[in-house]
């Protein structure tokens, strides 16, 4: 019988084993009730202005990037080109592209500008487009590749490695959802990057090869026709490999938030609707009903009151004022609280001091975030005549002690000198 009860045991620690180990961790700030449920394998969800992660689901966990790999690329080559340079295709770079890969169709020395190349990569996604550019950029596709591992490093970025401009599937490609969203981060810092990346279509004029090129964007949240349309959406990246999964990078404006949403290892629904699109407008809908931009300060607002000891009695008790505005990302459900700064004082405050004079920061720490700003005098500091004539009086008796005790000494060596 006790065998029995012992085997029985084992089974329910294996069946509760696999289960946890097969589990999707879903983490949502503030242990929100109404966190969303989505189905694609990783996700996260960060506002831009404070860093703050709203959302994520398996976002450390190492993922394939896909086609979202041409935001690197392409932030690479704004960054190392103007737009109007002429580049020529060499046969080498078109010619690895992989069956199935989208392409644009380029031909052996036809000839683009840098700015025809982005739109042709981040609108049409076309591989052969990433290729060229990085081979032109780079001198050679692996010279390109070394460049793009050096900007993550830069970045700060620990979970991933890039082998190719576009995208290949290859096992040393990957990313999580956390560094795609801080290189999404970094690429909107570029205003060109931002009006490419967030194209609804673009026309290639005709070359020394082809004809006019016409292609649609590939992300369907900012297509108007698209029943995955969402307005709010500014800039965005798709990507796909039967390994990857579909994957999507993009960013979102609405009441002065600007969030980005990354989505890897999307499905298909029995529809046919991409969850890359769904879970995005899900996170979104979510980032926005339920956070909101509060204002914690604004400038000259009085912080706190401190006293200048060698200050004269008018001017010694000080005021102390924001010189700019804070803004934190609160919970809607916390609108209505009371913050309390943490005020930390320079160490050498002393009269004179001039009205402006930055003597200090406040900093909020709100759900992990903090959030700063200097204070400074709100008045003029004078020094106090009466301890100015104190120090000095001081001063003249020291001065006087020192005197004579230097006198006497020399005096009593004198006076030795006689002796004997």
């Amino acid at each position: 019988m006790k065998i029995h009860v012992k085997k029985i045991f084992i089974i329910c620690v294996l069946i509760i084993t696999i289960f946890f180990t097969n589990l999707h961790i879903v983490y949502a700030t503030d242990n929100d009730t109404d966190a969303p449920e989505i189905t694609s394998g990783s996700a996260i969800l960060i506002d831009n202005k404070t860093n703050r992660i709203l959302y994520d689901k398996n976002a450390y966990e190492r993922m394939f990037p896909a086609s979202t790999t041409k935001i690197m690329t392409a932030i690479l080559v704004l960054e190392n080109c103007d737009l109007d340079e002429i580049v020529t295709a060499s046969y080498d770079a078109i010619m690895n592209i992989p069956e199935g890969y989208v392409t644009a169709e380029i031909k052996g020395e036809e000839q683009f500008t840098v700015e025809q190349l982005l739109e042709m990569l981040l609108v049409h996604s076309a591989n052969d487009a990433g290729n060229v550019l990085a081979e032109y950029v780079g001198g050679s596709i692996d010279s390109f590749v070394s460049m793009m591992n050096t900007k993550v490093n830069e970045l700060g970025l620990n979970n991933t490695h890039f082998t190719n401009p576009y995208g290949l599937q290859e096992d040393n490609h990957y990313t999580t959802a956390y560094d795609l969203a801080k290189i999404m981060q970094y690429c909107i810092q570029n205003d060109d990057f931002r009006r490419i990346a967030g194209s609804v279509s673009c026309s290639i004029p005709a070359t020394n090869k082809s004809d006019v090129r016409s292609y649609t964007s590939t992300n369907q949240l900012i297509l108007p026709d698209s029943p995955n349309y969402y307005s709010y959406v500014t800039v965005g990246k798709t990507g796909f490999t039967t390994e990857a999964g579909r994957c999507l990078v993009s960013c979102a404006y609405r009441n002065n938030i600007e969030l980005t949403c990354v989505i890897l290892g999307g499905t298909l629904s029995d529809d046919g609707i991409s969850s890359r699109f769904t879970d995005s407008k899900t996170l979104y809908e979510y980032g926005f009903n339920h956070f909101s931009l509060k204002n914690i300060a604004n400038p000259g607002d009085i912080i706190t009151t401190i006293e200048i000891p060698n200050a004269t009695p008018a001017t010694k008790s000080l005021d102390l004022a924001f010189v700019d505005s804070i803004h934190a990302l609160v919970n809607n459900s916390d609108l209505d609280t009371n913050y309390i700064p943490e005020i930390q004082l320079n160490s050498d405050i002393s009269a004179p001091i001039a009205e402006g004079d930055t003597l200090g920061k406040a900093i909020y720490t709100i759900d992990g975030i903090s959030y700063e700003a200097d204070i400074v005098a709100t008045h003029n500091v004078e020094t106090s005549q009466l301890l100015q004539f104190v120090v000095q009086i001081g001063g003249l008796l020291i001065s006087l002690l020192i005197t004579f005790k230097i006198f006497f000494s020399n005096r009593k060596k004198k006076d030795d000198l006689i002796n004997i």
